[in-house]
């Protein structure tokens, strides 16, 4: 069986949906143990998370995380990379965010603040992800231990500054004062009421937007460049590239500093767009989760784009869930387990088996024209 012969959709859109079906009808009967009906529960997500207009904001809101965190992913996965460091590199990236919007927050309007913020929040992020770049590239450190090592030294030093440095006095809570209220970004129903559309209101805020266009940005990036096309070429065969004139040096490197700065986006959706202040572990396991966005999604913006989609339904569906039953929300943990492994680890499970089918599908479609002429 010749795996050109099978088109791209096969693979790419088929059989994602494909992984993510079977993991559903196996929550399926998780609900069933738990003595929910998966019909209701299933109904109740689907309300929950687009049946009205701020339980689809929120669902938007999630997603856009998982956007920024899912490219990230995705570019160091075309150069061969595997980037386990976005839930450090995200953390950074919004101290970045916030440091911008507690100094020059207090004297700018927001639409000064948030281009200051992109950049600044990118380059913590991309600073972040450059030394275990460098290690990588000049000294052979493997990557996947050197981005674990740097998210929990993220952490640490986050806990440090939000408890010895930030930390407004005469309070225990450990998180930074409130921005300025200029410095806020607008959310998207006050941005559709200037057009005279009222919609309810919800967090969903204008990095939405800034998260379609880094998707548009890796697109080009990744397939109408010469850099992408060096870094895919260092992804498929480091030795070929090399004897192509390709650097691998400066490859991985560009690669992993694209990647931090994507992730360190994060920090405009959930610092500048809803919680106005750095909080302890605001990533909340969205760089973790990127992981999974960027596989579902096959590593093409696009993908990402949907599965990111489907891991907001999964957030927001199943707080919905919570309130409606009563059940645990980590109920929600289980079903992105679920999802992940039927799309990760098991994604080889049902590819020859489907390859196998369309193929011999499209056989007796050739056939057919020929029996009937003869």
């Amino acid at each position: 069986m010749s795996q050109a012969k099978v088109p791209a959709w096969v693979t790419m859109a088929l059989l994602p949906a494909i992984n993510v079906l079977v993991a559903f009808l196996v929550s399926a009967l998780l609900f069933i143990y738990i003595d929910i009906n998966p019909v209701d529960a299933a109904k109740v997500m689907w309300t929950g998370a687009f049946g009205y207009a701020e339980g689809f904001g929120y669902t938007l809101y999630y997603a856009t995380g998982f956007v920024f965190t899912g490219l990230a992913v995705a570019v160091a996965f075309h150069a061969g990379l595997f980037n386990i460091g976005g839930e450090g590199q995200a953390y950074i990236g919004g101290l970045g965010v916030g440091l911008v919007c507690l100094t020059l927050g207090e004297y700018a309007p927001w639409w000064i603040v948030f281009p200051v913020a992109i950049i600044i929040g990118g380059a913590f992020g991309a600073a972040w992800a450059f030394i275990p770049a460098y290690l990588q590239a000049k000294r052979g450190s493997h990557i996947v231990i050197t981005t674990i090592m740097f998210n929990f030294i993220a952490s640490s030093l986050m806990a440090y500054l939000l408890v010895d440095i930030l930390k407004p006095d005469n309070t225990m809570a450990t998180e930074s004062r409130v921005f300025a209220v200029s410095s806020w970004l607008p959310k998207m129903h006050e941005i559709l009421a200037v057009f005279g559309i009222e919609t309810a209101p919800s967090p969903l805020n204008l990095s939405f937007i800034f998260a379609l266009l880094c998707c548009v940005f890796v697109w080009l990036l990744m397939w109408h460049s010469r850099w992408g096309y060096e870094i895919r070429s260092v992804g498929a065969n480091p030795t070929a590239a090399g004897y192509a004139g390709i650097k691998y040096v400066k490859v991985i490197v560009l690669t992993m500093v694209i990647s931090g700065m994507l992730a360190g986006f994060f920090g405009l959706n959930v610092l500048q767009g809803e919680l106005h202040q750095i909080k302890l572990n605001f990533v909340e396991g969205f760089g973790f989760t990127g992981i999974a966005v960027a596989l579902m999604g096959r590593n093409h913006p696009i993908g990402v784009l949907l599965a990111s989609l489907l891991f907001g339904f999964l957030y927001q569906g199943g707080a919905e869930l919570s309130f409606e039953y009563g059940v645990d929300r980590n109920i929600v943990v289980v079903l992105q387990g679920l999802v992940i492994l039927f799309s990760g680890a098991l994604e080889h499970m049902f590819r020859p088996h489907l390859e196998r089918a369309y193929l011999k599908l499209a056989a007796k479609k050739q056939q057919q024209p020929t029996e009937q002429g003869v």
